[in-house]
């Protein structure tokens, strides 16, 4: 098996929530792999400056403000990477939020602000880039950051549970669906992180969180960012060309014991 497999050269890449945190790293790394990238958050500011520190080092990229949760937008992100680079290969639906809440007192509000952004996000983004992939004939390959909370309990973020557990089925869902037009749709399942996610700074920063999660994670720490951007590459690369509909830890162990 020849290394070119893992490369993304030639290929254009979209990854959402990309201003900031595993985003950015996902979008410095496909960069890195050959892959030009349009970055988006919803401040457009976030996604031009990692655009400008994709462009510093070498790469191609340009930032885009972009809402997810909103279907107009996210076909709008398409057609400006398809304008600005004349395809799309990928899209890396990562952008995502938390409501941390005890369970008896999650409030409408608070899981539909999720949940729009979380699974209308991700589906809205997946939708407009198969279109763009069908239409051209192209196939391409959809990459979704899920998380362990979709596959064990995790007691004080009960919506952010119910939606990974969504984006799971959807992964499985749409790759079966797809399939058949050359799209490929796979997930990774961070564990425990260094970055917090927009929403959970007081919860993730708790001493007693941070105790749990190393316990509980058979490493003993928390996972760096950097250390998805081999798993997000792999899955968007034509290393894992007959790989789809998979759901994939990448948690340091927590989800083996």
């Amino acid at each position: 098996m020849s290394i070119q497999l893992f490369s993304l050269a030639g290929k254009t890449a979209i990854v959402t929530g990309s201003g900031r945190g595993l985003g950015r790293a996902i979008a410095k790394g496909m960069a890195a792999a050959g892959a030009a990238l349009v970055t988006c958050a919803r401040t457009g500011s976030e996604a031009e400056s990692a655009a400008a520190e994709i462009r510093a080092a070498g790469g191609r990229a340009i930032g885009v403000a972009a809402d997810v949760a909103e279907p107009g937008q996210c076909d709008m992100l398409v057609e400006r990477a398809v304008t600005a680079f004349g395809r799309l290969d990928i899209m890396h639906c990562n952008a995502s939020i938390d409501r941390p809440q005890p369970a008896d007192q999650v409030d409408r509000a608070s899981l539909e602000a999720v949940l729009a952004v979380n699974v209308g996000g991700y589906l809205y983004s997946a939708q407009a880039a198969a279109r763009q992939m069908r239409q051209k004939g192209t196939g391409g390959a959809i990459v979704m950051t899920s998380s362990t909370a979709s596959l064990v309990a995790f007691p004080g973020i009960l919506s952010y549970c119910i939606s990974k557990g969504g984006v799971d089925l959807m992964v499985k869902t749409l790759a079966a669906e797809w399939a058949p037009h050359g799209i490929r749709v796979n997930a990774f399942n961070p564990g425990y992180m260094e970055h917090a996610m927009t929403g959970t700074e007081a919860y993730d920063q708790d001493p007693a969180v941070t105790e749990q999660a190393i316990q509980q994670t058979p490493m003993r720490r928390r996972g760096r960012v950097e250390e998805l951007v081999g798993p997000a590459i792999f899955l968007a690369s034509d290393a894992a060309s007959f790989m789809t509909g998979v759901v994939m830890p990448v948690d340091g162990g927590w989800c083996a014991i």
